[in-house]
């Protein structure tokens, strides 16, 4: 798949990348930012426990889906679970349903078996010494060692890791608690029973709260008001099933401000402000979470319309305005400014380098590199054009290529 603009979404296409070195063809420039958050929030604070929100903008063409691609890249590298969605497919303004996309992405059986490994080995047992396909508790039968004492052990176990643990909600924690069981094989629990509680954990309208009462689990249905706290849950599964974190990106936000018909979602004026009421609301909570990033990213009109965009909601903008301001670009700001970082380190030996990556990335000659008297006129062109310098810099590529 060759680099295009997409003029419906403007966006600036490039192929999605499988690895890190992939992406990392298309870091010049950006590697200035996205490198540092490698090292200071990736491998360092966020890892550490820490949690924070960023947020990216900038004009159309800038590279914020592709800066977006290659955090999730290093991220995956760096051994987080990572959620990458688009605005324009998740509705926002109700924060059950960022956690259940979040919560889908996340395939926490995955991290209940690393769990229920690691418990295993508390009690003393390897895993590898289990026969696959086979339960533990059956291994312990199989081996003179399923007794009373043994089960109850397991029970203190799971008690120990989920319901002592202050990060995790107790509904939460029970319901990831039997379903340990049922991958160790004690407690039992019968497959639907197992898929009642997968289907309350992912907020299922269907699942009827009577039929959970019989595993003799009361829970709540999962909502908007509680969302971020099973959020902050679910976050905290992640680590404990030997994850470096959660780190969740969201495109696409000016769709909040859009007004075309041609949207597969449509915000009213009451939808955005409760959107822009969940961020908020993410913002004021963010501290009691741990191993966390979240970042948004949306076009520059976000910002600058009065009526619509982020200004125009005063708790939120009160939150984030602090960090518009400044001379030079701050790498640890959380408003993050791709135009000002690009005319701070995009030189034109940067524009060719990127040039070069960007034909290097086509599989056939749609692209050629420009030369350097077009670069500089790039530089000139971005000081007050519409478009950001990726944009710019691939659509003097197709130029050349059409004068060839």
């Amino acid at each position: 798949m060759n680099p295009e603009f997409n003029e419906q979404t403007d966006k600036f296409n490039v192929p999605e990348p499988s690895s890190i070195r992939s992406a990392g063809q298309l870091s010049c420039g950006i590697g200035f930012l996205a490198d540092f958050w490698k090292e200071k929030y990736l491998q360092e604070f966020i890892r550490d426990g820490g949690s924070k929100i960023k947020f990216v903008t900038g004009r159309p063409g800038s590279g914020k889906t592709h800066f977006l691609r290659l955090l999730c890249s290093m991220a995956e590298k760096e051994n987080y679970k990572v959620v990458r969605f688009s605005a324009k497919n998740i509705w926002m303004h109700d924060f059950k349903e960022i956690y259940v996309e979040i919560f889908r992405q996340c395939r926490i059986l995955t991290c209940l078996e690393a769990i229920s490994r690691h418990l295993i080995e508390e009690m003393g047992f390897s895993g590898d010494d289990i026969p696959e396909g086979m339960k533990f508790i059956d291994y312990l039968s199989q081996n003179g060692s399923g007794d009373a004492i043994t089960k109850r052990e397991i029970r203190s176990q799971l008690r120990h890791v989920f319901l002592d643990n202050s990060l995790l909600d107790n509904n939460f924690a029970l319901a990831c608690s039997m379903l340990t069981g049922s991958i160790l094989g004690y407690p039992v629990l019968e497959e639907q029973n197992r898929d009642l509680l997968l289907a309350w954990l992912e907020g299922d309208r269907t699942v009827k709260l009577s039929q959970l009462r019989a595993l003799d689990f009361y829970p709540s249905r999962i909502t908007k008001y509680n969302a971020r706290h099973m959020l902050r849950s679910l976050a905290e599964l992640v680590r404990m099933g030997g994850y470096s974190g959660l780190f969740v990106a969201v495109d696409d936000l000016e769709i909040l401000t859009s007004r075309s018909s041609l949207e597969p979602v449509h915000y009213t004026k009451m939808k955005r402000e409760d959107t822009y009421e969940s961020i908020r609301q993410l913002i004021d909570d963010i501290d009691s979470m741990r191993n966390l990033l979240f970042v948004y990213a949306f076009d520059r009109e976000l910002m600058d319309n009065e009526n619509a965009g982020l200004k125009s909601y005063q708790a939120l903008w009160m939150r984030i305005q602090n960090e518009v301001a400044g001379e030079r670009f701050n790498r640890f700001a959380d408003m993050v400014d791709l135009d000002r970082l690009a005319a701070q380190e995009y030189t034109s030996d940067v524009i060719l380098s990127i040039s070069r990556s960007l034909a290097s990335l086509t599989s056939s000659l749609s692209m050629s590199p420009i030369d350097e008297a077009t670069a500089r006129e790039i530089l000139l062109q971005a000081r007050t054009g519409s478009l950001g310098i990726p944009q710019l810099i691939q659509n003097a590529m197709q130029e050349v290529k059409d004068n060839v």
